[in-house]
């Protein structure tokens, strides 16, 4: 699996990515108690999220005298805090977006500007974590299948999936616009993932009678 998706690829990171996005502003002691982890293996792991522009780290606000501790925090919100990594990955993609696009203006949809750069952004994410997404622009949806974490991590599908859109969240943030992940599709098969993405602000479908 490649680097950026590292935190799927080991339970261990995927525990750090859950807590981190159930519980903001979490220290390296809090963590170690939390998983069991030595503090070394924590904050390897750590690391390898903030590069990956998943998590930050910021120091904590004291009003007392003493050295402040360094909080983490997933990128997975609107409240969350912003990562600059995953800033500038989302604007590079955005850009290679619109090369594309009029290389070959048919692969352009009717979907505003900023909902496609997030869609470039979320794409180019998922393809650096070994998956070959396919988007349907009408539909809204993103098909992850076959999920090969599911299959290799069956135990751990839930907090799995929940941290993997989580991730996608993050993303879809960072990247600024109106598309937002709604949720998953229900599937009987484990390894088939497909990903419902909304467009805030868009009408909603009249109820039928």
């Amino acid at each position: 699996m490649a680097t950026a998706y590292s935190a799927i690829s080991s339970y261990s990171r995927v525990q750090i990515m859950h807590l981190l996005q159930e519980h903001p502003a979490l220290t390296i002691s809090d963590l170690t108690k939390a998983t069991g982890l030595h503090p070394n293996t924590v904050r390897e792991h750590l690391q390898r999220l903030i590069e990956s522009g998943y998590i930050v780290p910021e120091a904590e606000r004291r009003t007392t005298r003493g050295r402040p501790r360094i909080l983490y925090s997933a990128v997975s919100g609107p409240d969350a805090p912003h990562s600059p990594i995953a800033q500038q990955r989302a604007r590079e993609a955005a850009e290679r977006g619109d090369l594309m696009r009029r290389v070959m203006p048919w692969t352009d949809s009717s979907l505003p500007d900023d909902a496609q750069h997030q869609l470039d952004a979320l794409v180019e994410d998922l393809q650096d974590a070994g998956f070959d997404p396919i988007v349907d622009t009408d539909e809204l949806t993103v098909d992850l299948t076959p999920c090969e974490h599911a299959r290799a991590q069956a135990d751990h599908r839930d907090v799995l999936c929940a941290v993997h859109i989580g991730l996608m969240q993050g993303v879809l943030g960072e990247a600024g616009g109106p598309l937002e992940v709604d949720g998953m599709l229900p599937a009987c098969d484990p390894t088939e993932c497909h990903i419902q993405l909304t467009l805030k602000g868009a009408p909603q479908a009249a109820p039928t009678a």
